[in-house]
């Protein structure tokens, strides 16, 4: 899931910053001195955020995109840049107000991207630019198709209300009341009052015939690209521009709430004719990429309906015959971001695999897997020209940069090319990174990384916290987030303790699988394996001073670790942790199962509805929700939560504050009105730190 939330995040604030209001200045590079090598959230908001890439047509160049912010204005704009292909500094090609984005290559010496409600062109030796396209409610990405004669964009169309419905609200424009009579009318962070459908539009010299755009799903209620996280990933043009594969779950309402079937779906350009070739697979099937040659197609493909982690195979089918191939039937991880090699005899992908994400290749004819690239770092996606890989790269230690790699390597660290945060991060001492492999209490091996402080000194006694990922099948790797950022926390003199638990992926489908139906198992004492090692082997560790802190599913897991931090032997009153922090966290299953917008997430994780007290696996679930053992809480406790968060409401954190406080537990809620299940604007965010660092401050660090 990690790979979609930076799209969401990504997304946002596009959408944001797409629409500049008048005196609005222009965000350029901060100037940026660091005097103490502390790393800290301004620092970490100072730094370039890397977004959407694209490589020319003769692999020369990289044309990217790049975010800075400006903390005073409470925004963030994006601007586009270019760069060698073997590395060095980029060129700035954009100074706007505005926010461009969706940057794609017409041929080695002209491109295309968005800018607000336009589709923009621009001659790379001139800087000219022209208007290709413009869309009154805007675009969200576009492809060029192979020949160069059209493209395919996303827009939005809106949801229209039943008639019955309609006519409540004649001569109404002013009321703000809304009416429902069916389920997922909202998600994530959004009302549902508009979709995505994505559009074919021909070319001719240069311009976008728009009053010839075709709607590919014209009259069908259903979302393509799948809202929330879908982009242009998930539609391709076939080689010869005659064909255009998409991916599309056609289900609203209830059947979308318990539902994660979805089908990849080939729309013929000329006649107008739709398909399903994947018909008859129930789960997730999405992102469809086709071979050099068109003779065969590619996606990431589920098995099983309602299960969103289920893994993500690497489906093949030859177009002419319909026969598909499951290359990863004997590979026990899933797959993401596939790329064809010039011969379209391998398939790349990025693997989550044993703690970090890398880049492995499928042979298609002997289903044989090696792996290309290995290190501490996450990759989070690439782009192939030949056998040619440029991709970017992430670690616990840098934001997002990028890499090459080429597919006939074997397990490479790769080469680094970007450069446009070397001067900011060149002047922090940043907190190194250890990976260990704990004994658990069933006896298998846990991968946990430990951070170690900035400023360490193995003389010295340092603090800790335990970090609690979310998911809850979401892997804890070399990951990079404005959020949860490691390298702040050891800036601010914490060891940091992030263990793999049971339901982390890429470990195995045994581990991914053993922590649905049983939050409050395994999971758990995972967090408490962890937590004791280090507190036991590491005399740097003051075993008096943890700490615990999670969102999501990881704020769960606080509530949880809050109701259960008594009677624990080797402790000072029997408190393994002094204080926790939880952010958007669920607390009461009950309520949660009625108030979260995608059913099938709490039906098969919690195995269905509350009343099925019949059902022994309903009666194990929800004995484990955190708001039973309320009476158990000894432990100061920090709770955030955030008013658009549809996926885990904001009750939820506000009945976990009340619950503190009527138990006179020292509590602090910080509440944001205006934020979703992240917290995206700057300034929000900068206030979500301090206040971080402030509370573990306060009761870690007397």
């Amino acid at each position: 899931m990690r790979k979609i939330i930076f799209f969401a995040a990504a997304l946002s604030l596009c959408l944001v910053g797409c629409q500049p209001k008048q005196g609005d200045k222009v965000i350029d590079k901060p100037e940026v001195q660091v005097t103490d090598g502390r790393f800290t959230p301004e620092v970490m908001w100072s730094l370039g955020v890397m977004g959407e890439y694209a490589v020319s047509p003769d692999g020369s160049q990289v044309l990217y995109t790049l975010r800075y912010t400006d903390m005073e204005q409470n925004k963030n704009n994006t601007e586009l840049y270019l760069m060698p292909a073997e590395g060095g500094d980029g060129v700035r090609l954009t100074t706007t107000a505005a926010t461009e984005f969706s940057p794609v290559w017409v041929d080695n010496d002209n491109i295309m991207f968005c800018r607000g409600t336009e589709i923009i062109s621009m001659n790379l030796k001139t800087k000219k630019e022209s208007k290709v396209a413009e869309c009154e409610r805007g675009f969200e990405g576009f492809k060029l198709a192979p020949d160069g004669n059209s493209l395919v964009y996303i827009s939005t169309i809106p949801v229209e209300r039943p008639e019955n419905i309609n006519k409540l609200f004649a001569g109404l424009d002013k009321t703000t009341g809304r009416i429902n009579e069916d389920l997922m009318y909202r998600h994530w962070d959004n009302w549902v009052d508009e979709i995505p459908h994505i559009y074919y539009v021909p070319l001719q010299n240069g311009k976008a015939l728009m009053d010839k755009a075709v709607d590919i799903l014209d009259g069908e209620p259903y979302e393509t690209p799948m809202r929330p996280w879908g982009g242009t990933e998930q539609y391709n043009y076939s080689p010869d521009s005659k064909t255009i594969a998409y991916t599309c779950r056609k289900k609203t309402g209830y059947d979308y709430a318990h539902s994660t079937n979805s089908d990849i779906y080939i729309y013929n350009i000329e006649t107008g004719e739709t398909s399903n070739i994947s018909e008859g697979i129930m789960g997730y099937d999405q992102n469809p990429v086709f071979s050099h040659d068109g003779t065969m197609i590619a996606w990431e493909s589920m098995e099983r309906d309602g299960y969103e982690s289920d893994k993500l195979r690497l489906m093949v089918m030859d177009i002419a015959t319909g026969d598909k191939v499951d290359l990863t039937e004997n590979f026990d991880y899933g797959v993401s971001g596939i790329s064809w090699s010039n011969d379209d005899k391998e398939l790349a992908a990025v693997v989550m695999y044993r703690g970090t994400l890398e880049i492995f290749a499928f042979n298609r004819e002997t289903k044989g897997v090696r792996q290309v690239s290995a290190g501490m770092h996450d990759v989070n996606g690439f782009q192939m020209n030949g056998n040619n890989i440029i991709a970017t790269q992430v670690s616990i230690q840098y934001p997002a940069t990028l890499y090459a790699y080429n597919l006939d390597e074997d397990k490479s660290e790769g080469k680094k090319l970007s450069t446009f945060n070397d001067d900011v991060l060149s002047q922090v001492r940043m907190g190194k990174t250890e990976p260990y492999w704990i004994k658990t209490v069933d006896g298998k091996e846990m991968l946990t990384w430990l951070i170690y402080p900035y400023d360490y000194d193995s003389t010295k006694v340092y603090p800790a916290l335990l970090f609690c990922e979310g998911g809850p099948q979401n892997i804890v790797s070399q990951f990079w987030s404005t959020r949860w950022n490691f390298e702040v926390m050891s800036g601010a003199g914490y060891f940091v303790i992030a263990p793999n638990r049971r339901g982390c992926p890429g470990f195995g489908m045994e581990w991914l699988e053993e922590i649905s139906g049983d939050y409050g198992g395994l999971c758990m004492q995972d967090y408490m394996s962890a937590t004791d090692y280090f507190a036991d082997n590491f005399k740097q560790i003051d075993r008096e001073r943890i700490g615990a802190c999670g969102a999501s599913f990881g704020g769960y897991s606080i509530y949880w670790l809050a109701g259960h931090n008594y009677g624990v032997k080797g402790y000072n009153e029997g408190r393994r942790f002094k204080a926790f922090l939880a952010h958007n966290g669920m607390f009461n299953f009950e309520q949660q199962y009625l108030e979260t917008e995608e059913m099938w997430f709490d039906n098969w994780d919690l195995g269905g509805p509350y009343w099925d007290w019949n059902n022994p696996q309903i009666k194990k679930s929800y004995a484990n929700s955190p708001h039973l053992f309320v009476d158990k809480w000894n432990t100061p406790i920090c709770v955030i939560h955030s008013e658009f968060d549809f996926r885990i409401v904001a009750s939820e954190g506000m009945a976990a504050y009340n619950a503190a406080q009527m138990r006179h537990i020292p509590s602090r809620y910080l509440y944001f009105p205006d934020e979703t299940h992240w917290v995206l604007k700057p300034q929000n965010s900068l206030l979500w730190h301090r206040n971080f660092i402030d509370w573990f401050d306060q009761w870690l660090k007397k």
